[in-house]
This record gives structure tokens, sequence and C-alpha cells, in this order.
């Protein structure tokens, strides 16, 4: 391929970024909407999990799909799967089947985000202009997440709510154009070696099972989850047995013996857990505890998207002073400033107060995921390249997904707790009203500020959490900076 088209196909591939940024944002700021619109306040955390759960089942099947036919397919299918769910979301007519829309969407955004980064392993050799091709990608998704909440609000607060999903429509429709038209796959030889079914099989058995199980805790009985978890165990321990047999594994075993992927993949799972209390939760405290407009609450995140696409611009230069160690504790560093904020802000917290947050988070996550990014693909030899950035996906969307079931239980159990102490004067239905700005117009006046102070107990106790998850990825990024260290002067 030449200049021209690698730059066309890199292109075209950032706009997976693009699409992935735009759904993430505006199903945020829409979110109130849905709600409102399809009465489910109960399922927040399902919208979201629901997604997730998609994304981490389909993400190493999908590279593995690519090292057997070839990416450029792989990533249409990957596309067009995405754009398929993205119109039945727009279409759907309750929540059960906007949920079931949302899973389809997950399953293509499993490998519409993740293969990419495969192609520009083979596009990009260099590691400081693969880095710099990463800044690209952060700045395409961070520009998606500033184009989102703006053009989401204004949809939702002037069109309807289902067109946020439409959006994305043409967006991957461009993208597969431009990949069947200027990607040339290298010809290479395909494994001839046995397709691991098994693996396949059992590793998407245990994940869903899991999954659901995390999802469905405080909505069923005790043993009910017990079954779940331990079916699950059962399935990942015959992952295991059938990982050490396979002659082509979807989970190679080698890769959990490099000490440095491990710490890299750490880091990834505590962080990613984290950044799902602000983006979910920071549009809900604007329009929950502030009365804002949709526009307004997703306007919590533009500040951030600004902030994250400079610090991923600005990686590549900091590695000429720093080593990889330290760039990643300057970034966890932003994220603790960010989460502090939210941590200890009392419900009159000011609105600028929750944008200086998102900016410090955007500074910490355009750090972390561009210099991790290129550091788990440099840890591992070249053969190991695909599978080692698809599980780095993978676990980024398990620990969200685990982290959007446990953050939608602690937010779900402190509405329970408040309805239940208001005696019958506030229902979660009111609730439900509550996060949207027209819809609280018609809730009682007079229990406003007990309905908030419910929603903001939630919220408050999911900040704590985060901010729990932040410190400990400090503790790790602390150990192998020393390690780091240790190494450099041997």
């Amino acid at each position: 391929m030449n200049k021209k088209r690698i730059t066309i196909v890199t292109m075209a591939l950032l706009l997976s970024n693009a699409m992935s940024g735009l759904d993430n944002t505006i199903i945020n700021t829409a979110l109130p909407r849905i709600i409102a619109d399809l009465k489910g306040i109960e399922y927040m955390g399902w919208m979201v999990s629901v997604f997730l759960l998609g994304t981490a089942v389909a993400t190493p099947l999908w590279s593995k799909l690519g090292e057997r036919t070839s990416n450029k397919l792989a990533y249409q299918l990957a596309a067009l799967t995405f754009l398929l769910g993205a119109l039945f979301q727009g279409m759907a007519p309750n929540m059960f089947i906007l949920l079931l829309a949302r899973l389809i969407c997950g399953l293509g955004n499993g490998g519409m985000v993740s293969i990419p980064y495969i192609i520009y392993s083979d596009l990009y050799p260099n590691p400081a202009k693969r880095m710099r091709t990463l800044g690209l990608v952060s700045a395409f998704y961070s520009s998606a997440t500033i184009m989102g909440p703006m053009l989401g609000g204004w949809i939702v607060d002037t069109l309807s709510w289902r067109w946020v999903f439409y959006l994305n429509i043409p967006v991957a429709l461009i993208s597969i154009i431009l990949v069947q038209i200027y990607f040339i796959d290298e010809k290479v030889a395909r494994p001839k070696k046995k397709v691991d079914l098994g693996g396949a099989i059992t590793l998407t058995l245990g994940l869903i099972i899991m999954l659901i199980g995390v999802d469905l805790i405080g909505e069923t009985q005790l043993g009910t989850l017990l079954v779940l978890f331990a079916a699950a165990l059962i399935f990942f321990g015959m992952l295991i047995i059938i990982e050490k047999r396979a002659e082509d594994p979807v989970i190679p075993g080698r890769l959990f013996k490099n000490s440095d992927l491990n710490i890299d993949f750490a880091l990834f799972v505590l962080i990613w857990a984290a950044m799902m209390a602000f983006s979910v939760y920071a549009p809900m405290w604007a329009q929950g505890l502030l009365a804002t407009s949709a526009f307004i609450g997703g306007a919590t995140q533009i500040p951030g998207a600004f902030t994250d696409l400079c610090a991923s611009l600005s990686v590549a230069k900091m590695r000429e002073h720093w080593s990889a160690g330290q760039v990643v504790l300057i970034g966890i560093g932003s994220l603790l400033i960010g989460y502090f904020i939210m941590m200890f802000g009392p419900i009159t917290m000011p609105y600028f107060l929750i944008i200086l947050a998102g900016m410090f988070q955007g500074v910490g996550n355009g750090i972390v995921f561009n210099e991790l990014q290129v550091k788990v693909q440099q840890d591992v030899e070249k053969k190991d390249v695909p599978v080692a950035t698809s599980f780095s996906f993978l676990i980024r969307m398990i620990a969200s997904a685990v982290a959007a079931s446990v953050f939608g239980l602690i937010m779900n159990a402190s509405l329970f707790k408040g309805v239940r102490e208001s005696r019958g004067s506030i229902t979660i239905n009111m609730l439900n009203h509550l996060s949207d700005a027209e819809t609280s117009k018609l809730l009682p006046q007079a229990l406003l500020p007990q309905m908030r102070q419910i929603l903001y107990s939630g919220i408050h106790n999911i900040m704590i959490v985060a901010t729990i998850l932040i410190i400990a990825s400090f503790f790790i990024g602390y150990y192998a900076r020393q390690k780091e260290k240790h190494s450099i002067s041997k």
C-alpha cells in the first residue's frame, strides 16, 4: 500500500472511533429521556452493561476471524453489525427490544474498535509513528465525544432520542466503503491449524453467564446467583484446560507468563472500570441534581474530551523526556484529582466543578490509554500482537461491563432505600422523571429536595468506589515504575 492508501485507510478506520465515541456519549445524554419515555430507570445499568457484554464476548472472536480470513473482512462485518444494531435501537418500541438491539450493536463494536489497532501495528511498525497515529485515534474519539453531547442534546431536546442512534448509520457506511476500495490486505499465510471452537464456546458462555450474574445481583435470589457464578467458573475452568491442548488457542496461556503484560492488563481493568462512573453519572448529576437540560448535562463530557485530545497528542512528546512508567503515573495522578473532586463534591456542588473534574479525567485517560496500548504491543512477540491487542480490549470491556452493573446496583440500592424511607411519598416512577428537566417540572415541587438527596446518595457512593479503583491503579503503577527503574539500573 502506498502512502495515499495508508492515509485513506487510516482515516476510514478512525471513523470507527468516531462511531464508538458518538455512541458512548450520545447514549449517556439521551438516557434520561429514554428512561422517561420507556419507563426503565431500574434498567439503566443494563443499557450500558448489555452493550459492553456484546463487546466483551465478540472482541477475541473478531480478532481470530481476522487471522483466519482477513482483517479487512473482519472489520467490515463488525462495522455492518454495529450499523444494524444502531438501526434497531432507533426503531425499538420498548426497553426489551432496545436492550436486544444494544447487544447487537455491542457485538459489532467488539471488532469495530479492536481490529483497527491490529491493523495499525502493521501499517505503522515504528512505535513512535504508531503512537502519533494513536494520538489521532484519540483525537477522533475525543472529537466525537465533544460533538456527541452537543449534537445528542440538541437532537433529544428538539427531535427524538431515536435519532441519536440513526446518526451512526451513514458514518458506518462511509467507513465500510472506504476500506473496501482502498485497503489492500497483506497476503500472508493464514493459519491452517484446527479452529479452537471449544475455546470460543466456553469463553463466550463463561462471559455471558458471569456478566448476567453480575447484572442480576440485587434482583434475584442468592441461590440463583451462586448457580450462575458457579457455572461461569466451570466454563472458565474448561477454557483453561481446552486452551492448553488447542493448536491455535483463542487466548494463549503464554500471555499470562509475561509480568509486564499482566501489569498493563491490571491497569486497564481498574482504570476502565472507574471511567464508567464519570461517563454515565456526571450527566445525571447535572440533569437530576442541578436540573439542567439534556444538552447541558451532556456537555459535562465536552471539556474532558478536549483535554483527552490534547493529552493523547502529547504522549509521544512526553516519551522523549520520561519513561513509560513515569508517563503512566502522571496520567493516573490526573485521574485521581478528577475523581477526588467528584467524591468530595456536595449535593450543591456547582456545575463548573463537574467540568473541572472532567478535564482532569480527560488528561488522565488520554495519557494512560495511548501509553498502555502501545506498551501492550511492545511487551509481546509480533505473533502475539493481535491476540494481546484484542485481549486488552476484552478485559477493558469486561471491566466496564462489570463496573456498569455494580454501579447500577449501587444506584438501585440507594433509590429503593430512599423510596422505603419516604414511606410512600416518593415512588420509583417519580425518580424516573427526576433526571429529565422537562418531566421533573411535573413532580411535586415540595418533594424535589428529598428526591435529589436520594439520587445524590447513589451517585456519591458510586464516585467513592471509582476513586478507590483509581487509588489501587496508582499503587500498581508505582510498583511498575520501581520495576522499570530496577530494570534500567541493570
